[in-house]
């Protein structure tokens, strides 16, 4: 059972403020992040009416990542040792350079291990 909390619908947006980003795309032309930032949206809504509009959906290019570069040794430890905790694999990481926070580092080691498959 979800709590109200922490199920999330997706409301619908009043064709007022749909003429709004359009308007704001079309003749002001701000970025999808302005529009967004002013109308006190998320940045998908925006792209997402765009879309509707016609206009093709502009992909995210994803930055470069303090933890790209030990990628490769995190990939390669966690396949020989796959329950070793993200706090040892940090400590490792730390040892071999990496400047990092560890909360950063845990949450993307949370990302990248195999998730168990839930029982029927």
């Amino acid at each position: 059972m979800h709590s109200a909390s922490n199920v999330k619908h997706r409301m619908a947006l009043s064709k007022e403020k749909e003429n709004q980003i359009l308007r704001d795309h079309f003749v002001e032309h701000w970025k999808v992040g302005t529009i967004a930032t002013q109308l006190n949206l998320h940045h998908s809504v925006v792209d997402r009416v765009l879309a509707q509009a016609g206009l093709p959906k502009v992909e995210r290019t994803l930055r470069p990542s303090i933890i790209d570069p030990y990628l490769p040794f995190i990939h390669e430890t966690l396949a020989q040792y796959p329950r070793l905790t993200a706090a040892r694999l940090y400590d490792m990481a730390k040892a071999r350079g990496y400047p990092g926070a560890p909360s950063f580092f845990r949450q993307r080691i949370s990302q990248m291990r195999p998730r168990k498959q839930p029982e029927a």
